[in-house]
């Protein structure tokens, strides 16, 4: 619950583009432990994003390939007081002097809280998705493909230091390509999904994935909806039917 509290609250302080989508409790799906947030785009054309949590009975002890950049600008030091007081906790993972602020969740999963950055504008509340990647170029091709989202210039006077992709319409987080610091060799805490648009052959995008250098992760889950993939660097991605 006070994993919940915490991303309820900065979904809370979504700027006036932004909305949340019902509130940080809503059941997601009938399975027990299985919550869903909403982080929605109010502009036309812009991502939805959907955070989902699922009860797990581990803590995590692997180094994380997968966490959120939390938006603190101009307010940081006041953002990361707030978070402290829902629970949350700094985190020493080695990052040294870096103008941004490391911190576990209440279940010691990493987050940063991010320092004032031009790529940053018409974010949100989760400014960027950073993911660790064997080979950064190659995979931000991949991700591209998949999500339809397209290419930020790398700029370091922006903040933009790795491949990077952006929803089209300029709004939503950063997906950035990070090069990984050690192989994969376990299943990664938090993954991405990605849902088909109408009229998309799952059986096709699959093809297309397993060209592009994913596979698909045989899993003993039981009859479920969607289908689940590695990337070519080993990261999970579950490919989600379309609504309807």
């Amino acid at each position: 619950q006070a994993f919940m509290d915490l991303y309820g609250r900065i979904l809370d302080k979504l700027p006036k583009v932004f909305k949340t989508a019902g509130s940080a409790n809503t059941l997601a799906t009938s399975a027990t432990g299985v919550w869903e947030a909403g982080l929605v785009s109010c502009v036309d054309g812009g991502p939805v994003l959907d955070l989902c949590f699922q009860q797990v009975g581990d803590a995590p002890t692997a180094r994380s390939r997968l966490h959120l950049d939390l938006a603190g600008g101009t307010r940081q030091a006041e953002e990361v007081d707030r978070l402290l007081g829902l629970g949350a906790r700094r985190l020493d993972i080695g990052q040294g002097e870096v103008p941004w602020v490391v911190l576990a969740d209440p279940e010691g999963n990493p987050c940063c809280v991010m320092e004032e950055r031009a790529a940053y504008a018409d974010a949100g509340p989760i400014v960027a998705l950073p993911l660790d990647s064997a080979a950064p170029e190659r995979d931000a091709a991949f991700w591209s493909w998949l999500t339809g989202w397209v290419r930020v210039a790398r700029d370091a006077s922006a903040g933009v230091h790795h491949p990077s992709l952006r929803h089209p319409s300029g709004r939503g987080p950063l997906l950035e390509l990070l090069p990984e610091s050690s192989p994969k060799t376990a299943k990664n805490r938090l993954h991405l999904d990605v849902r088909l648009d109408a009229g998309e052959d799952p059986d096709q995008v699959e093809a297309a994935i397993t060209e592009r250098g994913g596979r698909r992760l045989v899993t003993d889950w039981g009859d479920l909806p969607w289908r689940s993939y590695h990337d070519p660097s080993g990261n999970e991605v579950c490919v989600l039917p379309a609504h309807g």
